[in-house]
């Protein structure tokens, strides 16, 4: 891991750590539910996409206890597969899963009435990237973790390094990561 990431991850882990946050049990894997705040107060499930049109959860993930920063995959096939900011040109960046054979899933937000909306990367703070569901006439629906227990993190993109491209994940250029992190106070 090179010296600016790894500075950046203990960074956050030791802010995180001084707001209280509270871990699981060692060894436990807690599975967060990940929802779209519609302005109405609805939760809206967000589902990956196969090409056959299967939805298939999206959650996150927190392993052994580290509440601070929570993996957002797409669990298909038995799989936990990532979810990233692809490279994009687009004004709104593209988040998708990524499986094993380079395979991009689309992640929307689903509508009680089945409507599909985009999730995608709408603005950036520094190395801080808002992911929202875009709804009707480009309004924006906020993106959260829920826990069993009833706490909420934003979902938002992360930019560890300052090139365009962060990494590849079989073969599939990103732009930055995906995780749930703590509300800002």
């Amino acid at each position: 891991m090179n010296p600016l990431r790894r500075s950046v991850l203990l960074l956050l882990a030791s802010v995180l750590v001084g707001a209280g946050i509270r871990p699981a049990a060692a060894g436990e894997n807690e599975i967060w539910h990940i929802k779209a705040v519609h302005p109405e107060g609805k939760l809206l499930d967000v589902k990956a996409i196969d090409k056959d049109g299967k939805l298939h959860a999206v959650k996150a993930i927190e392993e052994e206890g580290n509440a601070h920063l929570l993996d957002i995959k797409a669990l298909i096939g038995g799989k936990r597969l990532p979810v990233k900011i692809l490279v994009s040109e687009d004004k709104l960046a593209p988040v998708k899963a990524i499986g094993e054979d380079g395979t991009v899933y689309a992640i929307k937000a689903i509508t009680p009435e089945g409507e599909k909306l985009d999730v995608k990367g709408v603005s950036r703070q520094g190395t801080v990237i808002n992911i929202k569901a875009v709804g009707p006439g480009g309004a924006f629906y906020g993106i959260k973790a829920i826990s069993a227990d009833g706490h909420l993190y934003d979902v938002k993109g992360i930019k560890l390094g300052t090139e365009k491209v962060e990494g590849k994940i079989n073969g599939v250029e990103f732009a930055a990561h995906i995780k749930a992190l703590p509300q800002a106070k």
